[in-house]
């Protein structure tokens, strides 16, 4: 008897039915993968037409991009626990049809409050798509073939991040901003047509996990509160009862949060692994490309068509300059890791690239070429591109494997929702500084009025609909105006994430170093 006949015949078929498959199922994975990271980098580009269109003011303008990544940062971790209870590829569907159905919403929303929570809707489904489409391609390829999976996996969220701005300055130059959402819906129902062949797949899942429903709850809870908190900071002032209540309710739900997690059977976040001073010293790196690269994700192309003049497509193809970094350098992070070149040496590299690329960023004015904008905005993507696929593997070499799943959700879940705040503290924080410059020089101008509606109106990028809300007789020269005030309000909001990138380098410096000590 041959050794492939003692095979039994159940195995046998199983294997024969998913080999078939496993070309189609990477292939649908990599699809919904591709489309979440192209929405988080090109819906920013969006922006100043969807506030002009909708007629929005800052803060809902900035929810139409938090919403997504609050919702993303929040249920990244609840969905590991929904795919334990009711199955990988359930919970991978379930997040395919809600992606698609958020997107399908966002492109006929008529008004920016449903917009937003359209955009909420995407955020959870994209949560799970990354969430559930890893573990299927863990499940359904191993040895090299997995190696080979993953490398795609990561290869495409890079190249989604990269092209996501240039799609989407295409799209809203030639059909307008709500393409931009119809297009990840379309694209979404390709993956759909393909679901079938991954339940054949995938092998049957025992199931029997239980959903931390107090904990995520609570965890979701405070994520809101906090974010809502900064985002309404500009509009109902830093010291109002309001603020000070939202960011008091998001201590207080974080505390209890902590509380039924040390508590549960099952928690959704073992606290364990936060005691591990080098992991949460790493873990902050993220956070640090969050401040420094993010943020100006989200609001450069804003600069470049209010400020400098440049029209939607131009400027989604000038992002490719802070982009593209970030599908090269984890490629070469990783080769000079292996000849030798020791990871934190790359690590603090990578820091040091997102503070001197946001000080050079200060060269930019309304007149500056494509030339002098390249080296700041490669630099800066460097700065994320060379931690992005590094940090994950030292930080998850500092915990027991056992715990290596809940410790790589912390990590995702802390770098997607520092995502969410910096770019809601940008925001505010743009509001307030572009504020004080607008009631300051409003009254030079004959007719104009509003300050604060017509500062909140340029916020969000629309000078011209900030202009005609003005009243000023004379709106050419009142445009000008905001522009120039808009233009210092973003070389003084540089120069802070510049600080913030120091001084969170400076605290990873420390705790990195507090794990070596006793050991010295």
């Amino acid at each position: 008897m041959s050794p492939a006949s003692t095979i039994p015949p159940t195995t046998k078929d199983a294997d024969a039915r998913r080999s078939p498959g496993r070309t189609l199922t990477l292939a649908a994975v990599l699809l919904a993968v591709f489309v979440v990271p192209t929405s988080i980098s090109g819906t920013a580009v969006a922006l100043p037409d969807i506030g002009g269109s909708t007629h929005a003011g800052l803060a809902p303008l900035q929810w139409v991009v938090n919403a997504f990544n609050v919702a993303f940062a929040c249920f990244t971790l609840v969905w590991g626990s929904v795919a334990d209870a009711v199955g990988r590829v359930r919970a991978f569907t379930a997040g395919v049809v809600l992606y698609a159905a958020g997107s399908l919403a966002s492109a006929v929303a008529t008004d920016v409050l449903l917009l937003d929570a359209a955009r909420a809707l995407t955020g959870i489904g994209g949560a799970a798509i990354f969430s559930c489409g890893a573990a299927i391609l863990s499940t359904v390829f191993d040895g090299p073939a997995r190696a080979r999976a993953f490398a795609l996996f990561g290869t495409i969220a890079g190249i989604g991040v990269a092209v996501g701005p240039s799609l989407a300055g295409a799209l809203i130059q030639g059909l307008g901003w709500r393409w931009v959402f119809a297009a990840h819906a379309a694209a979404l129902a390709l993956v759909l047509l393909a679901l079938p062949a991954l339940s054949r797949t995938v092998p049957p899942q025992a199931g029997g996990g239980r959903l931390d429903v107090p904990g995520s709850a609570l965890f979701v809870l405070a994520m809101v509160l906090v974010t809502t908190a900064i985002v309404q900071g500009s509009q109902w002032g830093w010291g109002s009862a309001g603020v000070l209540g939202l960011l008091a309710g998001a201590v207080a739900a974080l505390a209890v949060f902590a509380a039924v997690e040390r508590r549960s059977a099952h928690p959704m976040l073992d606290l364990s692994v936060l005691r591990e001073h080098r992991f949460l010293g790493l873990c902050l790196v993220p956070v640090a490309a969050s401040f420094g690269f993010v943020t100006l994700l989200t609001y450069l192309p804003s600069y470049l068509t209010a400020v400098t003049g440049r029209d939607t497509g131009t400027a989604g193809l000038l992002m490719l300059l802070l982009t593209a970094p970030v599908l090269v350098c984890p490629m070469l992070a990783a080769r000079l890791v292996g000849r030798g070149v020791r990871p934190l040496t790359l690590l603090f590299l990578s820091l040091a690239c997102l503070v001197l690329g946001d000080v050079a960023l200060t060269m930019l004015s309304p007149s500056v070429g494509v030339l002098v904008l390249a080296a700041p905005m490669l630099v800066t993507g460097a700065g994320m591109g060379l931690s992005a696929g590094l940090v994950d593997g030292q930080a998850l070499a500092l915990v027991d494997p056992a715990k290596a799943g809940m410790a790589a959700g912390f990590l995702n879940t802390l770098r997607l929702g520092s995502e969410a705040v910096a770019v809601a503290v940008y925001g505010s924080a743009l509001a307030t500084v572009l504020g004080r410059r607008v009631g300051d020089g409003i009254g030079g101008y004959p007719g104009a009025t509003d300050a604060a509606g017509v500062a909140d109106r340029a916020a969000g990028g629309d000078l011209a609909g900030a202009a005609a809300l003005s009243g000023a007789t004379d709106r050419t020269g009142f445009a000008d105006f905001l522009a120039r005030a808009y233009d210092s309000a973003f070389h003084l909001l540089l120069w802070g994430l510049a600080a913030v990138g120091l001084v969170l380098a400076a605290v990873i410096a420390v705790l990195l170093h507090a794990e070596r000590r006793p050991a010295s």
